[in-house]
């Protein structure tokens, strides 16, 4: 139970529904579409929509999204992959040829296929109950009329002016005056209204055909990119079957590759070998046992995963008890191991949302740009930024994520899915980039090892090992980070927390919801 001599936020609980997003307008936007009669997957779309205006560093249309949807609460689970593809052209021998070790971060070659508007679309068709005429009108009123500015968005935007400055249409819409917007301030994206009106009208063909898909392909191509219009034409989001874990005698859901869910459920059996309940929470062991298991499932994550249209990704073996038992025999709760360290390509920002309707349909949610303010590159025309995903390919010819025509990256974005035999317990996800596999290990375990509530999980001071370094929140004590030091890990304060969570607990004995939602961000719960 909080402690309530001490700031912070209850956990909130309702008897119908709950949304939890980063952003209060999107919160609200959900709320309101239920309330209207709307379920589950009509919500989180509306609310995906809204943040992609309000929240226009994190997330929108020229971005991607994955989804995990729980029809009535069921482990009949729908898992959508809205990530897009390279282009046709977008062959590894020519970046070799061309000089390039890696993917530009706000290049044009950065920029995939966007993937959300597609997946957006078959989710309402298949699955919800209203059309983008009712759940896109809200965040085209923010864009036409106007949102306020709140506190975690400007900080974002006031630290990505160089970005905005080199694109001349960021820079009108984003940079007014020659300066970012601050807390407080009233912002509109008229352009980007108008082409949201496309969408309500033609549908997803309104963003992948015609002068939407124009002014983008265009716009990449003048700056050198390799985008076709048949890119974007073929373009379709796909249905796959969600992979499963088990942690503490529960099931743990995950989109499959190309997403990065598979690691978070190796990092879950790595430590589900030790007793974690046996040491403090916020303790030299508990993040000592976190970091090794982070740094032996991120290894196989990067020399194994990639998209599997284009390589074998080994899941049997990935997901079994053995090659968990394996990992683990590797680490010594008295010292860091020895490993060496990948890093990466990619540690974007996202959003990430999950709606629990009167009906108990339940869905996980996350939209992303990849890094803030995507490539930084905002159409011309359309008001469409454009996320920078390609930069998380690899251009290495014969590793799993070697960029290729019409291939998907490894991804960063991952809903979850909790559930106790036939029935979902909670939708979640820890927004974040490279952050989130850790960030869903940290959630989970706050929960199942050390009974912490929603709230008091999401709020649960954070670390992440990530490169050569542990990155500590300022939550973590001072002792803390001596004790790890101790350990063998080279240990440095963030000066930005670690990612953004939402949750929502379904009470299946007592028909209540409880729900969560991350103080690091500028969003929260709402319930009816």
């Amino acid at each position: 139970m909080r402690d309530f001599h001490r700031p912070g936020r209850s956990t909130v609980r309702s008897l119908n529904a709950m949304a939890a997003t980063s952003h209060p307008a999107a919160t609200l936007t959900a709320v309101d579409v239920l309330r209207a009669g709307g379920n589950a997957v009509d919500a989180a779309v509306a609310a995906a929509a809204v943040l992609g205006v309000v929240e226009p560093h994190s997330t929108g249309i020229g971005g991607d999204c994955f989804a995990l949807f729980a029809p009535h609460g069921t482990t009949d689970i729908i898992s959508i992959n809205g990530s897009g593809w390279a282009p046709a052209a977008a062959a590894a021998e020519w970046y070799l040829d061309n000089g390039f070790t890696g993917i530009p971060l706000f290049s044009p070659h950065a920029v995939t296929v966007p993937g959300a508007v597609d997946a957006w679309s078959r989710l309402l068709a298949n699955h919800g109950t209203m059309g983008f005429d009712e759940v896109l009108q809200p965040a085209i009123d923010y864009a036409e009329h106007g949102y306020v500015v709140h506190g975690r968005v400007a900080q974002a935007w006031a630290a990505n002016v160089e970005k905005l400055a080199r694109d001349p249409t960021s820079a009108s819409v984003f940079l007014p005056g020659g300066k970012p917007l601050a807390e407080g301030d009233v912002h509109r994206q008229e352009m980007l209204a108008e082409t949201m009106k496309i969408i309500v009208r033609d549908g997803r063909d309104g963003f992948y055909t015609g002068t939407v898909a124009e002014d983008i392909v265009t716009y990449l191509n003048s700056l050198g990119a390799m985008h076709t219009l048949e890119d974007f034409a073929a373009h379709e989001s796909e249905y796959t079957t969600p992979i499963k874990g088990r942690y503490r005698g529960l099931d743990v859901y995950q989109a499959p590759p190309n997403n990065p869910g598979v690691t978070a459920l190796l990092m879950l059996h790595i430590i589900e070998g030790f007793d974690l309940a046996e040491l403090d929470p916020l303790g030299v062991g508990r993040f000592h046992l976190e970091a090794e298991a982070a740094r032996l499932a991120y290894n196989v994550r990067e020399t194994d995963v990639g998209d599997p249209a284009f390589v074998d990704v080994p899941l049997d073996r990935l997901l079994s008890t053995e090659f968990a038992a394996e990992l683990r025999a590797e680490t010594d709760p008295a010292r860091a191991m020895d490993l060496k360290s990948i890093r990466p390509p990619t540690a974007p920002d996202t959003v990430y949302l999950c709606v629990v309707d009167s009906d108990r349909n339940a869905i996980s949610f996350i939209n992303s740009l990849s890094y803030a303010f995507g490539t930084g590159l905002l159409t011309p025309n359309t008001g469409v930024m454009l996320q920078n995903r390609g930069s998380g390919f690899r251009v290495e010819l014969g590793h799993p994520n070697c960029i290729a025509p019409r291939k998907r990256p490894l991804h960063t974005i991952m809903p979850g899915m909790l559930a106790e035999r036939e029935r979902v317990l909670m939708p979640y996800g820890v927004m974040g980039g490279q952050f989130q596999p850790t960030g869903h290990t940290h959630l989970l375990t706050n929960i199942l090892d050390y009974g912490m509530d929603v709230q008091a999980a999401i709020d649960c001071p954070r670390a992440f090992h990530f490169g050569d370094k542990y990155l500590l929140e300022h939550g973590i004590g001072e002792d803390v980070e001596r004790g790890l030091q101790a350990l063998g890990h080279e240990t440095e304060r963030v000066a930005m927390p670690h990612g953004g969570a939402q949750a929502i607990w379904i009470d299946w004995d007592r028909g209540t919801l409880a729900g969560g939602s991350e103080p690091r961000k500028d969003g929260c719960a709402l319930g009816y």
